[in-house]
């Protein structure tokens, strides 16, 4: 199999209020649907995997379960125990619903080591916060996280809303912005972009072939797109693709985009392993605004929620690589000192266990 085709794009076209919601938040891991279910079969109480309330903070129990043996449903003469149902959903969701157990159980030894505490009244604001960023009191929006994600207030507060505070006081609250980062986030998102038609190739011997043909017959440039491009979203259009924003991810294509003159073809530029673009500029977008200090102030919110996502995501990287987990119904170790297989972990997978408490939500509902 050949390798995933990156997005041609430099960064995907942001509302601020997109952008935003992006960089919300870090936390732990979710089970969103076979956890909610999951935890509902244990109580809430010493040795449940539940939130609890004690002088006033949350605290997160990461003891195992005590499981019993009440009925929980009767068929004709058939009894199914709750044990029976216990063993069932392990067998199902066990080893995605402990992953979520085990990394709030990180965090909160991590927490008892550096004598952080999440106070519920912290918790409860940070939920308001995020629900005036859309607009909503807090009903509401709780109401659309029990519609749209299955997830109601209890599991919101302890799965995602308090990892994510506990692990932002665990990295602590040191950004540092400097105005070019700033002019250049303007730049980025406020900016003139360039239109253009891209071809992508996988092959340089093949690029430097369609880009000898297109040199040669500049104006069929959407007829070589729609043949020979293997992006196929963009092959579809001709090679139109976004407009691309200055400052954005990948900086060989952007860079050689702002480079071109309205009808100039650009060289190979090589974009990713094995991804080489030819583009066709077609000139540029007006700006969407022109004054920094308009937006300034929501720019600076911006970056400083990124750089502390950044900050986070570390943060949890160490703590999972430096705690050793067990897991029995794996039967795998991590972290710690002895280390028998998942000790090195990826951005994506750090990614995938922190959460954004916004996610799915991307729009202001109507």
């Amino acid at each position: 199999m050949g390798e995933p085709t990156p997005n041609p794009h430099a960064t995907k076209p942001k509302t601020n209020l997109k952008r935003k919601i992006l960089f919300f938040a870090a936390g732990t891991g979710l089970v969103l649907t076979a956890g909610v279910f999951f935890f509902q079969t244990f109580n809430a109480k010493d040795g449940s995997a539940g939130e609890q309330k004690e002088a006033g903070k949350v605290r997160i129990s990461g003891n195992q379960p005590s499981l019993r043996s009440q009925p929980v449903a009767k068929v004709g003469s058939v009894v199914i125990s709750e044990d029976e149902l216990a063993r069932e959903c392990v067998a199902l969701y066990g080893p995605e619903v402990l992953e979520n157990v085990v990394n709030r159980a990180i965090i909160q030894q991590a927490c008892q080591k550096a004598g952080v505490a999440v106070e519920q009244a912290e918790v409860h604001a940070e939920v308001e916060k995020i629900a005036k960023r859309f607009n909503l009191d807090t009903k509401t929006w709780y109401d659309m996280l029990l519609a749209e994600r299955k997830m109601n207030p209890q599991q919101y507060r302890r799965n995602v809303i308090w990892p994510m505070l506990a692990l932002r006081k665990l990295a602590g609250q040191k950004t540092s912005l400097s105005q070019k980062q700033v002019q250049q986030a303007f730049a980025r998102d406020y900016g003139p972009r360039v239109k253009a038609r891209l071809i992508m190739m996988d092959n340089l011997n093949r690029a430097q072939k369609v880009w000898d043909d297109v040199k040669r017959k500049p104006a069929e440039f959407e007829r070589f797109a729609r043949d020979l491009s293997i992006e196929p979203n963009s092959r579809a259009l001709g090679g139109a693709i976004q407009p691309i924003p200055q400052y954005s991810d990948n900086e060989s294509l952007w860079k050689a985009a702002f480079k071109l003159k309205e009808g100039e073809i650009s060289g190979i530029i090589q974009i990713g392993p094995s991804r080489y673009a030819i583009l066709l500029c077609e000139g540029r977008t007006d700006p969407v605004v022109t004054d920094l200090s308009e937006v300034q102030n929501q720019l600076v919110e911006q970056l400083t929620e990124e750089q502390t996502q950044e900050a986070v995501a570390l943060v949890f990287k160490k703590l999972k690589e430096d705690t050793r987990v067990d897991n029995y119904i794996t039967g795998t170790t991590t972290g710690g000192v002895s280390q028998t297989s998942g000790t090195n972990f990826s951005k994506g997978q750090v990614n995938r266990a922190i959460p954004n408490p916004t996610q799915g939500f991307n729009r202001p509902p109507k």
